[in-house]
Formats: structure tokens, sequence, C-alpha cells
């Protein structure tokens, strides 16, 4: 379990410290900004064909030695940034960083979960919960950490401060080769994709998680704004402290989940949640009170906290033979709404003028599809693990 919780909190690492460095790597390496919009795109296209190709991967070859690549990997790629741009030529060097890496936390983001699910645990939703935890501890780490080192040392100590992130995952990769890992279930006794595509049930779960991503992220790439306008604090602050509030109260949810699931029903916890991202959405989009539009940025947060590791616990539940194939593609529904989410925003806001209102407004759509999709999980009649079926 410790190896899981370190490799999510080193998964943070991966997707969080280079947005920190785009301006430097601008004013560095003289980068456009297509080229480092594109290192953005890279790292999420090769992250999503991992997602799709890595059910085959892991059971074919197994949990441990894709793990301990996958840590490797991102080992690989965080020293890599700040170490191959003074190599080779600077976007090329920074793109093979970003390649390494973005297989690694692919990988990570895949195969943990099942890895939990297979641990022999009381409470497997808990479990769960607290491992996405770390994910949420782990952004706020890789940003506060950074930065006070940088104030520290200024921001010429980019590329030391990448390999110190990298000895997390490097650590982590020897600690996979070592503990014992159960996958949830055989992989001979696993679904297949196309198995896993012919359950009314598994389209449910794939719609809960797509909806969970995007009401994740069609939120949380607005705090850094909402915490400028409701804390009146500069730009450079604000970028810092609103996805560590966002990701704080999103932590929190989870913990709390963790530590209270034998009390709450995880489906009902989940519906509170989706509920709470209703109104939040709608009061952040109509509130004229920027400190008011602050807080039910972070409510959201908190809203939105256990509805990814929640959707997997009760996806393993119901379709208990969904094997590594099952965590991939659900992984790779929230990974496609985290960038329908936010592009629905920008997009409905450009057409209304620049409105953020109108574009959050339309995300309203996301916490009704979550809304939606718990209703017939919890009106579903009481009984065994059912494999997917709706009854």
């Amino acid at each position: 379990m410790a190896a899981c919780f370190i490799g999510s909190a080193s998964q943070a690492a991966v997707n969080n410290y280079a947005p920190l460095l785009f301006l430097t790597f601008r004013s560095t390496f003289g980068l456009s900004l297509g080229q480092v919009t594109l290192l953005v795109t890279f790292n999420f296209l090769i992250q999503l064909l991992v997602d799709l190709l890595s059910a085959g991967v892991a059971d074919k070859i197994g949990y441990r030695p894709c793990l301990a690549a996958a840590q490797f990997l991102s080992a690989a790629g965080l020293a890599g940034l700040g170490i191959f741009p003074f190599w080779l030529p600077p976007f090329w060097g920074l793109l093979l960083a970003v390649f390494l890496y973005a297989i690694g936390g692919g990988l990570v983001e895949v195969l943990v979960s099942p890895v939990m699910e297979g641990c022999p645990t009381e409470r497997k939703d808990a479990a769960m919960s607290l491992l996405h935890s770390f994910y949420c501890w782990g952004v706020m780490a890789v940003i506060l950490l950074s930065t006070g080192f940088f104030a520290l040392f200024g921001i010429k100590s980019w590329p030391a401060v990448a390999v110190f992130w990298a000895v997390l995952p490097f650590v982590n990769g020897f600690l996979f080769l070592r503990v014992p890992i159960r996958p949830p279930v055989a992989p001979e006794e696993s679904h297949s994709i196309a198995a896993l595509l012919k359950k009314p049930l598994f389209w449910l779960f794939v719609l809960l998680m797509f909806a969970s991503g995007a009401a994740e992220l069609s939120m949380s790439q607005w705090a850094s704004a909402f915490v400028e306008s409701g804390l009146r604090v500069p730009k450079a602050l604000g970028d810092l402290l609103g996805p560590c509030l966002f990701a704080g109260c999103m932590g929190l949810s989870r913990l709390l989940f963790a530590k209270k699931s034998a009390s709450l029903p995880l489906k009902r916890f989940m519906l509170a949640g989706g509920g709470l991202c209703l109104v939040t959405y709608l009061v952040t989009a109509l509130s004229p009170l920027p400190a008011l539009a602050l807080f039910t940025c972070a409510a959201t947060g908190f809203g939105v906290g256990v509805l990814w590791p929640g959707t997997f616990s009760l996806a393993s539940a119901a379709i208990p033979k969904g094997g590594t194939a099952l965590f991939a593609l659900l992984a790779l529904a929230g990974d496609l709404g985290g960038t329908t989410g936010p592009t629905l925003v920008g997009f409905v806001s450009a057409r209304c003028g620049g409105s953020l209102r109108a574009g959050l407004l339309a995300a309203l759509v996301f916490p009704v599809l979550l809304l939606a999709g718990l209703l017939p999980l919890i009106l579903k009649k009481k009984g065994g693990r059912t494999d997917g079926e709706l009854r």
C-alpha cells in the first residue's frame, strides 16, 4: 500500500512540476508559445495512448515490471527536464523528457488503483479514496516546495529541483520490485475489452468517470482567477494558491471519506458530492461577489474529491472480473472528460464575448450527468455482485 501511495504522489510531480516552468522555458530556451502548448498536448496524448494500451501489456508481462518501469520512466523524465535541454536542442530535449514521464505517469494512473483494490483491506472503498488523496497532497507539495526553493535559491535552480523530484519515483521503483502485489483478478479470468463493452453497467461507469473528470477540470482551471479576485492577490501568487486550494479541498474530501467510510455509504456520499457541485457551479457562475466565488470554487474541489476513486470502487465491485481493462478504460474516460470540460467552458465563454459565467453555466451539464448516472446505482436492487448487469 505504501508503494501505491508514493506512486500516486509521484504522479503529481509528473503532472505539475513542468507547468510551473513554462515561462522559464520560454525565457531560457527561447521557446514559442506554440512549442510550450505542444509539450502539454504531447503529454496528454501519450498518457491517453498508455491508458488504452496498458491493460494488455500489464496482463501479459505482469503488474510488477510495469509499475517498476513506470516509476523509473517517471524518474528519468523528471530528471531529464533538468538535463536533456542542455544536451540536446532545447525543445527536443524537453519533448524527450515529457515523453518518458508521460509513459510512466500513464502507467501509474492505470495500475496503482487495481493494485490497491487487490490489497487485503476490509474497506476497499476507503483505501481507494485514501490512495487518491495522496495525489492531492503531492500537488500541494510540488507547488509549495518548488516555489519555496525558487524563492530561496532563485529560479535558475529549477534543473536541480527537477532532479530532486525524480528521486521519489526512482526509489519507489525499487520498492515495487520487492513488495507483494496481488491483482484484483487473475488475467486469465478477467474480461476482455470487447466483453466489457457489451455490459450496460460498464457504460454507466464510463459516464460517471467522464463527468467526474469534466466537473473537476472545468472548475479547477479557474481556481487561480478566483483566488486573485477573491483575496486580491497578485497573479503570480494566485497561480500558486489557486491549484493548492482546490487540491487541498479535494484531498480533504477523500481523506474524510477514508476515515468515515464505515458510516458513510459511498453511493450517497458521491450523490451528495454531485449535488454540491451542481450548487457550486450555479453560485460561482451567478454570484457577483468574488469572495463567494472563491469559496464555491474550493467547495467544488471538495464535492468532486471522492467521485473519481469512488467510481473505481463501485465499478470494481459491480464488475468483479473487469480486471486491468476496466481500470484502464475508466481512466481513459476520466482523462477525456478532463479535456472536454475545460474545452466546453472556453468555447462557450469565447462565443459569449469572453464571459466566464456563460462557460461555467454550460459546464452545469457535467454535475447533472453525474447525478443522472448515480441515481440508477442507488435505486438498483440490493444483491450480490452483478458483473455488469443492471438489476
